[in-house]
């Protein structure tokens, strides 16, 4: 390939992008709260309580660039900033590692009403959890202005009633979140390259890529359906 060699020449390497926040961070802050992440981690793995990551991802009509020119040795990293690609569908993700995915899509964005539709859908589970085993949930999210909300708020000691509990990633620390990796492992091999003439036809094949991960994978999914009555 003529960019391979070029780039090789010139001791750069095709290679796929990432976005970071890492100039941003607080390494005081994160370091505390790694350590209250591995503690939970740690508890997980006992079997104490259920561990789960909660993130958002968006998918456009089109595929933005992925791969790009970098020094060999390096990764070349795309400072975060507001974009647009026009009409989208947006997934909220809930994962348990080796486990299961809970997911629910939406058109454009998700909003207050609709995350706490979700997150409704798994407080009922993790009340079920709680009687039947005596295991709190604890959902892993980052502190995105939907997720704490005058109206979220309003919910959050209702689902500690029912055993669903929040930890809150640190300020721009989202490679905190192992859902991360699982969106960029989505994005790559199962929505890259492609052109969509609607929203429809992205929302199949989101559908059907969480579903062929999770079968690669041997993990339960689950995904929740809105009431659009």
């Amino acid at each position: 390939m003529i960019v391979y060699v070029v780039c090789s020449k010139k001791r750069y390497r095709w290679k796929r992008t990432r976005h970071s926040h890492r100039k941003q961070q607080d390494p005081v802050q994160k370091a505390s709260k790694q350590a209250d992440l591995e503690t939970l981690e740690l508890a997980a793995a006992e079997g104490w309580v259920d561990l789960k990551y909660l993130d958002e991802a968006g998918f456009c009509l089109w595929s933005p660039v992925s791969y790009s020119d970098s020094p060999i040795g390096e990764q070349k990293r795309l400072e975060q900033t507001p974009q647009r690609y026009g009409n989208r569908i947006s997934i909220l993700g809930l994962w348990q590692p080796a486990q299961g995915f809970e997911y629910a899509l939406a058109q454009g964005g998700f909003k207050s009403k609709s995350y706490i539709e979700v997150m409704d859908w798994v407080a009922q589970k993790a009340a079920q959890t709680l009687a039947e085993t005596g295991r709190i949930t604890v959902i892993v999210q980052d502190n995105g202005s939907l997720h704490k909300s005058r109206l979220v708020q309003q919910q959050w000691s209702r689902w500690q009633e029912q055993g669903l509990f929040i930890f809150f990633l640190p300020p721009d620390c989202s490679e905190m979140n192992p859902i991360e990796t699982q969106w960029r492992q989505l994005k790559a091999h199962e929505i890259a390259g492609q052109m969509f003439d609607n929203e429809y036809d992205l929302a199949m094949t989101v559908i059907e890529g969480m579903e062929s991960r999770s079968q690669v994978g041997d993990y339960t999914l689950e995904r929740f359906r809105f009431n659009c009555a």
